[in-house]
């Protein structure tokens, strides 16, 4: 059984060349992408500002002095934390007494929970579009989840070590990195769609072309410049008769 198979044939270095020649319209469309990405950064995303507080989780045995035993439970209870702060409990109550309108799913995706390795530390961040509202949220997470925490696991107490801090910048939308992510997808798409038209496009160009794909011996090749003078001279010699009969 014959199988016909079609093989594509690249030549590298006529795309290279391709790719050179339009080179203009590549960084023509990155440039259109990068504005425009900027602009629908600046101008059309809301921005959302991130407010942080940290916590220190540690739980003694001895009120007088801190053993090796209390940092280590310290790590594990960390872990435990990071779960509680997303709680339902945690959030609604917090939704009550700052009289927010969201739900419990709502508020627990605008929480970021991280503990650095090797530290008993909880940052807690919360994102809104109000950098206020952020901070309280932010403040009244740690002080409930605090709280919470200490009633369930019957430990002597959360520290806040930083409270939460008023942003002045927002922190999304990353305008300038949007922007570089703009250029950058105009720059590759239009590649792309140059080297698919290459790759695609069966027009035969060349008498290589001919004898390639249609299997016939070229005799001889006229230069279309020259074609088109000729077409020039006797369009040109057509209209200086008629202007002689016309005298005439």
């Amino acid at each position: 059984m014959e199988h016909n198979e079609e093989v594509i044939e690249i030549d590298l270095k006529e795309m290279f060349y391709l790719l050179l020649h339009k080179l203009w319209l590549i960084l023509l469309i990155g440039i259109l992408g990068a504005v425009a990405f900027g602009a629908i950064s600046k101008y059309l995303m809301v921005p959302v500002y991130t407010s942080t507080t940290k916590v220190y989780v540690i739980n003694r045995q001895d009120e007088d002095r801190t053993t090796y035993s209390d940092l280590q439970m310290g790590a594990q209870l960390t872990k435990d934390y990071s779960i509680l702060v997303k709680s339902r409990p945690v959030t609604e109550q917090v939704i009550e007494t700052l009289d927010l309108g969201l739900t419990h799913e709502e508020l627990a995706r605008i929480i970021g929970v991280n503990n650095p390795d090797g530290t008993r530390i909880l940052e807690i961040s919360v994102k809104y579009t109000d950098p206020d509202i952020a901070k309280e949220m932010a403040d009244m997470i740690a002080s409930v989840s605090s709280e919470r925490m200490v009633n369930i696991m019957e430990m002597e107490r959360v520290n806040v070590l930083e409270p939460a801090n008023r942003p002045i910048k927002p922190s999304e939308p990353r305008i300038r990195r949007n922007t570089i992510y703009g250029g950058a997808i105009g720059i590759c798409l239009t590649a792309v769609i140059i080297i698919l038209f290459y790759l695609f496009n069966d027009t035969i160009r060349t008498s290589e072309d001919i004898e390639k794909y249609l299997g016939i011996t070229t005799l001889g090749i006229i230069p279309l410049q020259e074609e088109k003078k000729k077409k020039r001279q006797k369009r040109k010699e057509i209209r200086e008769s008629n202007l002689l009969l016309e005298v005439n």
